[in-house]
């Protein structure tokens, strides 16, 4: 880790699995702050504000401060503020979602908005699935947060935003735009958000599809860790390698 300054490090299989930290997470978050490292835990999921972030890791003993928190919701408000600056949107998503576009000045509505906006939800309303369709039928460029089709849920997975976002584009007949992994737009908003370069960041992640692609088609550093979904055999399958593959976080020293 010789001259690198920033780490993005993916939650989910990385620091947690499930409702338990992955061991020496903790330790490996202390060092990064004990030496004045950047760093992001990033998520694709875009239901949770940073502060509902914070709270889920100090529920399991790691304390990180909100600052530290960067999610597709975060990502994609970023995004249409740069598109189309203090604009209306039609949003079908949690509350980190609705948080994160009302930072950036965007007022919601189902009346001529500039986008439809899809995040996860802890359920989704027919009414507003109609809605979001028919709009987008009739021409409201349609956005959604993340592309993952399904997640962890009270009682084990659940759909996610892209099975719903599937759902739109079928009866509607028109793609949405992807913000989060493996979209490359969201580590360039997340570098941003801490002033850093790229050629002085690592991405770190467990899954080979999101984090170690997006993390290559960034011009990171990647380090695959072998905590999530991603096992060992599973790497040949894919025409790109991590730079570096450890069994977790715990391996990784810094200098």
């Amino acid at each position: 880790m010789e001259g690198k300054k920033a780490f993005l490090i993916d939650m989910d299989g990385v620091l947690l699995y499930g409702d338990q930290a992955i061991p020496g997470a903790k330790e490996f978050l202390e060092r990064l702050q004990k030496n004045g490292y950047k760093f992001l835990i990033l998520t694709n999921n875009s239901r949770y504000t940073p502060l509902d972030l914070q709270h889920r890791m100090s529920r399991v003993g790691i304390e990180v401060h909100a600052k530290h928190f960067f999610s597709s919701a975060m990502a994609t408000a970023h995004f249409v503020s740069l598109q189309k600056p203090k604009g209306s949107a039609f949003v079908l998503g949690g509350t980190g979602l609705y948080q994160a576009l009302n930072e950036v000045g965007y007022s919601f509505t189902d009346y001529r908005p500039d986008f439809v906006i899809l995040g996860e939800m802890e359920s989704y309303p027919y009414d507003k699935i109609i809605r979001a369709c028919q709009l987008i039928m009739s021409g409201v460029p349609f956005i959604a947060t993340n592309p993952d089709p399904s997640g962890p849920g009270q009682g084990g997975i659940v759909p996610a935003c892209g099975a719903v976002a599937a759902l739109l584009e079928k009866a509607s007949g028109y793609s949405p735009y992807f913000v989060g992994k493996p979209n490359p737009l969201i580590l360039r908003a997340a570098l941003r958000y801490i002033e850093e370069h790229s050629e002085n960041a690592v991405m770190i992640g467990d899954r080979m599809d999101t984090d170690v692609k997006v993390g290559l088609e960034s011009g990171l550093e990647t380090i695959l860790v072998l905590t999530g979904v991603t096992k060992l055999e599973d790497i040949p399958r894919f025409p790109y390698r991590p730079h570096r593959i450890v069994q977790s976080v715990a391996e990784i020293e810094l200098k």
